[in-house]
């Protein structure tokens, strides 16, 4: 034999309901954040940086070839000996040229690698907004029809009591299922 559901009110489907439209309303900005940003910082790579790391090392290329210069004029002219500040710039300025290749090298792997790396994650958050936009919709419009179901089931008296007014005797047909 069936069991009968004991429902009297469908408060709590529609608090759940609530909370759920509010969930995707905040949820659907924070993943289209997430995309906007894998897509600036992809062209901040691409663009920014590996410009500034260009225009770094040709800077410092033309720094280290002054101070290559200033040594080389220095030891040709017998009038003064190579001072060690002058070395020290040299120096100075092969590391840092140095630094910026390492930095436009590593730019350009960053730049080459950053889809393989994002990629997956990407694709969760689309999924995500996907699901977001078109089964929470449809969730959310179940909840609806199962509120009206349950209420209009609620509302419905039992058969046979709305029709009969109780008595406190029973009748036949009380007496014989006993």
């Amino acid at each position: 034999m069936a069991e009968k559901a004991h429902v009297s009110s469908s408060e709590a489907i529609e608090a759940f309901r609530a909370s759920l439209i509010a969930y995707v309303g905040k949820t659907r900005p924070i993943l289209e954040d997430g995309a906007d940003e894998v897509s600036r910082t992809r062209q901040w790579l691409e663009n920014d940086r590996r410009i500034h790391w260009e225009n770094q090392l040709r800077r410092r290329t033309k720094t280290l070839e002054e101070a290559q210069q200033a040594l080389f004029s220095s030891r040709l002219s017998n009038l003064r000996e190579t001072t060690s500040a002058e070395q020290q710039a040299v120096n100075r300025a092969k590391r840092a040229v140095a630094e910026a290749e390492e930095k436009l090298k590593v730019v350009k792997r960053w730049t080459r690698d950053f889809d393989n790396h994002v990629d997956p994650l990407v694709k969760q958050l689309e999924g995500l907004r996907t699901m977001l936009a078109n089964t929470m919709p449809k969730a959310a419009a179940y909840l609806v029809q199962t509120v009206k179901a349950i209420d209009a089931y609620v509302g419905v008296a039992p058969v046979g009591a709305a029709s009969a007014p109780p008595t406190a005797e029973p009748s036949k047909e009380d007496a014989s299922e006993s």
